[in-house]
């Protein structure tokens, strides 16, 4: 098959064009240009390329209708997260706090502080009778102590040890698994 034959069958329009009108197409740029343009596949191309341009366009205004909403979306959402972010941190911060509060709770810590109070309940009323002690040993064996001050010290002092005897109670109860504690965690 010869090229001018190819041609034709490819592009028909050509069919009318002589030898030498097709030889000056090859070699005037001009004139291919003019007939080049002319061709309906040509035509059908540009219309092609001129629809998918306005397609584009009409895409690209689209796209440019939304990029107000879009960037104050943007900006809601980064809000958004940077409050989730700050609320997270204060969370955190509200565990460890809650945390803390419940460790005065726990039962070592109450046997702990009962074990404290006992100890200073026993060490209190023994300051209490010693200083009674002292205060009845300075006066003069002539002078006897005042009925009124020994049924105070009496009063006081049983008062002490009968609190320090019941947190005794107490930490012998725990002592003897008879202590049953909730957990609150």
């Amino acid at each position: 098959m010869s090229i001018q034959t190819a041609l034709t069958t490819e592009f028909p329009e050509l069919s009318k064009l002589t030898r030498d009108d097709l030889e000056d197409l090859l070699t005037d740029p001009a004139y291919f240009q003019a007939i080049f343009h002319t061709l309906p596949k040509v035509k059908e191309l540009y219309q092609s390329q001129a629809e998918l341009g306005l397609a584009n366009e009409t895409i690209a205004n689209q796209n440019l209708a939304l990029q107000d909403g879009l960037y104050r979306l943007r900006s809601e959402t980064k809000d958004a997260f940077d409050e989730a972010k700050t609320l997270e941190a204060r969370w955190a911060e509200l565990q460890r706090e809650q945390k803390e509060i419940y460790q005065r709770f726990t039962p070592q810590f109450l046997l702990m502080r009962l074990r404290h109070a006992t100890t200073a309940q026993d060490d209190l009323s023994e300051t209490v009778a010693s200083a009674f002690v002292r205060s009845t040993s300075s006066e003069t064996a002539a002078t006897p102590a005042g009925g009124k001050e020994v049924d105070d010290f009496v009063k006081e002092f049983r008062e002490l040890r009968k609190t320090y005897h019941k947190r005794v109670m107490w930490g012998d109860q725990w002592a003897g698994g008879k202590v049953a504690w909730r957990d609150y965690e």
